[in-house]
């Protein structure tokens, strides 16, 4: 088998189409097809349905799902061997969280390739659970991350979620309905339990405003539009400066940000790089140091 031709399968079938894999490796999108071609006359097997949208055949993603992996794997020996088995170089993808890729993922990659002049780092932002090795990531960074036996990782930060407000606006008396500010859908949700110096304090909340990311819910509350159950990290200058006052702690689990790798390959240089760089710019893993970081 022309392993050419089988790393050029790999690469279409990566990203989805021959000229997206085209655009992303600079190869000429006519080489990339014949390649495919002829890896397909070689099997005697079509591994690409050509249509109006390019899709894998049965036998194609069983080719893609046996062979991805240990091409990959190849590369990474290779790029190893190279660079003396040690020095961080290479391409280094990374999927983040919106909200921890808005606050923070600019200057952690422009730290970063500071230090490591020979790495390609290529950070993407996805709030969903995104397949690892199906779409190429050598890095996940995600918010309370289900189990999953296929990634191992390690907890780099904590944010409690606390709930704060427009020093313009005090707590109500009991039973009176509180204006929140929300992200998502309002949903059915009427109470929220807030943990006060005082003890748990119910509050009867009205969600007035639904935004689709949390930095916008916290530049709504600053102009009191409403109270909001935001990350401590998100507001910690807010609070500092008494530009926003906390009401408490919510009732619900800080949010743990976790960065998780396949555990069958073994770490690259640039990988273990990264891990060691989020180690020295979040030594303890506090909210406190994200929002120092952010500044």
């Amino acid at each position: 088998m022309d392993l050419l031709a089988l790393n050029d399968f790999n690469l279409v079938a990566r990203h989805g189409g021959f000229g997206k894999a085209a655009r992303a490796t600079g190869r000429p999108k006519a080489t990339l097809s014949r390649r495919v071609t002829e890896l397909e006359t070689s099997l005697g097997v079509r591994l690409f349905e050509r249509g109006r949208t390019l899709r894998l055949t049965e036998e194609g993603q069983a080719l893609h799902g046996r062979t991805g992996q240990l091409l990959t794997e190849l590369e990474e020996a290779a790029s190893a061997i190279a660079s003396g088995g040690s020095t961080p170089r290479g391409r280094l993808r990374i999927s983040a969280p919106l909200l921890f890729a808005q606050a923070a993922m600019g200057k952690l990659a422009a730290g970063f390739l500071r230090d490591y002049p020979d790495v390609q780092l290529e950070v993407t932002t996805d709030d969903r659970e995104v397949d690892m090795i199906d779409e190429g990531y050598d890095l996940v960074i995600r918010v309370n991350p289900k189990e999953d036996e296929t990634l191992i990782g390690r907890t780099f930060l904590h944010d409690p979620q606390v709930v704060v407000a427009s020093p313009e606006r005090a707590p109500p008396a009991e039973g009176v309905s509180v204006p929140v500010v929300i992200r998502g859908a309002t949903g059915q949700q009427s109470h929220w339990t807030v943990m006060t110096p005082a003890g748990p304090l119910t509050l009867a909340v009205n969600p007035v405003l639904s935004l689709s990311s949390m930095v916008m819910v916290r530049d709504a509350v600053r102009l009191n539009a409403g109270v909001a159950c935001l990350p401590l990290s998100l507001v910690f200058n807010d609070l500092a400066s008494g530009r926003l006052v906390k009401w408490g702690d919510s009732e619900g689990p800080a949010a743990a940000l976790w960065v998780l790798y396949p555990s069958r390959r073994l770490l690259s240089p640039r990988v273990s790089a990264f891990l060691a760089y989020l180690k020295k710019n979040f030594p303890r893993g506090t909210a406190e140091e994200l929002a120092h970081f952010i500044g």
